[in-house]
């Protein structure tokens, strides 16, 4: 793995189970391309300039950039921030080139606006040296900007919701394995690759019947899965709490909702684990069908008497009654029970010391001394390998809600998490925050108690030490970002580019409630502006914000229940993987399966931003960069509610 920790590039998604060529772009389809993402109509195409901004916003407060993306270098380019009347807010020249893009927009320049505060609806023109003019956009406060897509990702979990507790939404749900109220427990089946899904043979049955409806789907499938779970309920969670007062009720029950489906995945009477629900792939020759063989809606699956693995899908445990807990899961799980502790302390002491003793049973199997992690069914889905990250999640959170009811096990607690953190720091594949690496959380959280406990003696790590830590991660993102011509800082040539995007802009927010540092407050802000607009293709990586935005998500509620013409929402909220290596999409992007909408309805849009190794399709057979995950949006909803 490398520094950007990466899923598996293996066909772990039913898109990605067959490949083919993709047909050249024609000339006149690459100009409609750049016409298309410059946003600007047909016009805009034979221009030598693309502006690319923020396409939702800026606070009036904050940093405020735009990029000018040129066909050649240019001198002096001027530009000017114009109002909804169209009178001038502010002006300026372009200055030296912030570096190449590719062989086709060899320049690119900063278009810097923050002088401007008043609030408004504005746009940006360039002329010159070069033309060009962007999306409308708003300049206001942050709940102005920021308050739509943040109930929109909100709205995303909503959607992924499965069960009888259903919400219909802008996909029109409808409830979904109902089955699942009394599915059954099987073995792990022998796959016939280690880096693929394919099952030699159809699984056995090892246990009765258990009760694991409910919860959300992973991403672009409907496989359900503790590892995604419990960093997406931690992340709405956190928002929750960072939120306060102000925080929607929305949040509070979605977070609520992925909560409830973990306490079904674990049985603390016999001490056991259940990872995950549904069977990925069936067998070559098609004996048995898996979740990725069929693209239906899931609600088709109650009634599937044809496929048995469809109709009543198999759930797989971490290990037997009793055993040891991989720590990865056991850290996380822990951390979603004790913050659900912390979230009633004050209310209902009775449910949070309930939350908190399976936060502590489930935080004291941890096996501490792993092999290969548990994560899902085949490993290569998820293939994490850091944990004592985890584990310091769990503790901090443990102690913080300790200490608001009073029990004796704070001190414990806040010791083990303090030299988990220690440890985290040489583990090998340390990332910043995504769902492979929740050391910023756990860091500030433990740095939180550590200040409430009095800063004790005899800790592995101090309350500087983490803070460090952090600082150390934002760091690592400003360096990127720095040398990177959209001020991106994440590595978008490999998986989770806007995971780890979101998870800096959250880190940055985080570190600022609790050190009140705000120094790091305009790289944050940069995290956002890419992910909504400020990058090279010109496109927000959010379903349904801004003016251009993935409409062929690689997941079938997104194809099947939306509309692809744009007479009806898409998957609102979602958000998809984004830029990938291009190596990813060597061999074209696949064949349609069957039962497939075709979406887009020919070409690829954004072929002529591909650059720095990296390319983004927005295709409904693209898994390495269209398909949206509860990762994602976690790490999204947790950014964009902290800046609503």
């Amino acid at each position: 793995m490398s520094s950007s920790s990466t899923r598996t590039s293996g066909p772990r998604r039913g898109t990605a189970l067959a490949r083919a060529a993709v047909t050249g772009l024609t000339t006149t389809a690459v100009l409609a391309a750049v016409a298309l993402a410059g946003g600007t109509g047909t016009a805009q195409a034979a221009t030598t300039g693309l502006v690319r901004v923020n396409q939702i916003g800026y606070t009036g407060s904050g940093a405020k950039e735009a990029f000018l993306l040129t066909k050649a270098a240019v001198t002096g380019a001027s530009w000017k921030l114009l109002d909804s009347a169209g009178a001038t807010a502010a002006s300026g020249t372009t200055g030296t080139s912030l570096g190449s893009w590719n062989s086709a927009y060899p320049a690119v320049y900063l278009i810097d606006f923050t002088s401007v505060k008043t609030g408004g609806r504005y746009h940006l023109v360039v002329s010159g040296a070069a033309s060009g003019t962007s999306t409308t956009f708003t300049i206001g406060s942050a709940s102005a900007v920021f308050s739509k897509p943040a109930a929109d990702a909100t709205a995303f979990f909503q959607a992924q919701r499965d069960g009888a507790d259903t919400v219909p939404g802008q996909l029109g749900r409808k409830p979904s394995h109902l089955n699942d109220t009394r599915a059954t427990v099987y073995a792990w089946p022998s796959f016939t690759s280690s880096d693929g899904d394919t099952i030699a043979s159809a699984p056995t049955r090892i246990g009765g019947t258990v009760d694991v409806s409910g919860g959300w789907f992973d991403a672009g499938d409907y496989l359900k899965f503790t590892e995604t779970t419990s960093y997406a309920v931690a992340a709405l969670e956190i928002a929750a709490r960072e939120k306060g007062a102000s925080a929607p009720a929305a949040l509070g029950a979605e977070a609520q909702h992925g909560l409830d489906w973990l306490g079904r995945m674990w049985d603390g009477t016999t001490k056991t684990l259940y990872i995950q629900v549904g069977l990925g792939s069936g067998t070559d020759s098609g004996s048995v069908v898996g979740d990725h063989d069929v693209w239906r809606l899931p609600e088709q699956d109650d009634t599937d008497s044809a496929h048995p693995f469809l109709k009543n899908r198999p759930v797989f445990r971490a290990g037997a009654p009793g055993a040891k807990v991989s720590p990865n899961q056991a850290g996380r799980l822990a951390a979603d029970f004790a913050l659900a502790a912390q979230r009633y302390a004050a209310t209902d002491t009775a449910r949070a010391k309930a939350y908190l003793d399976t936060a502590a049973q489930i935080y004291g199997l941890a096996d501490t001394r792993p092999g290969t992690l548990v994560t899902t069914v085949p490993y290569a889905y998820y293939p994490e390998t850091t944990w004592k990250d985890d584990l310091t999640f769990g503790g901090a959170e443990l102690a913080l809600a300790a200490q608001k009811l009073g029990d004796s096990r704070a001190g414990t607690w806040l010791s083990q998490a303090a030299t988990w953190a220690k440890g985290h720091q040489s583990e090998a594949d340390a990332d910043t925050l995504n769902m492979y690496d929740t050391s910023a959380l756990a860091d500030l959280d433990l740095a939180r108690a550590i200040r409430a406990a009095g800063s004790p003696s005899g800790l592995a790590v101090g309350y500087d030490d983490l803070i460090g830590y952090v600082k150390g991660q934002i760091a690592t993102g400003q360096a990127r970002a720095k040398a990177d011509p959209f001020h991106a800082g994440a590595v978008y040539d490999d998986f989770d580019a806007d995971s780890h995007t979101m998870g800096l802009a959250a880190t940055v927010r985080l570190y600022r409630n609790v050190t009140g540092d705000t120094g790091a407050n305009r790289f944050g802000v940069q995290q956002l502006d890419w992910l909504l607009g400020a990058n090279a293709w010109g496109t927000s990586f959010m379903v349904g914000e801004g003016a251009s935005f993935p409409k062929c998500t690689a997941g079938q509620l997104g194809n099947l229940a939306g509309s692809l013409d744009g007479s009806a929402p898409l998957e609102v909220g979602a958000i998809v993987n984004g830029p990938n290596g291009s190596g990813q999409f060597t061999g074209g992007l696949g064949d349609y399966l069957d039962g497939m909408r075709t979406c887009p309805a020919s070409g690829d849009p954004y072929a002529a931003f591909t650059g720095h190794g990296s390319r983004y399709a927005d295709d409904v057979r693209s898994w390495q960069s269209s398909e949206p995950a509860l990762d994602m949006d976690a790490s999204g909803l947790l950014a964009i509610s902290l800046s609503s």
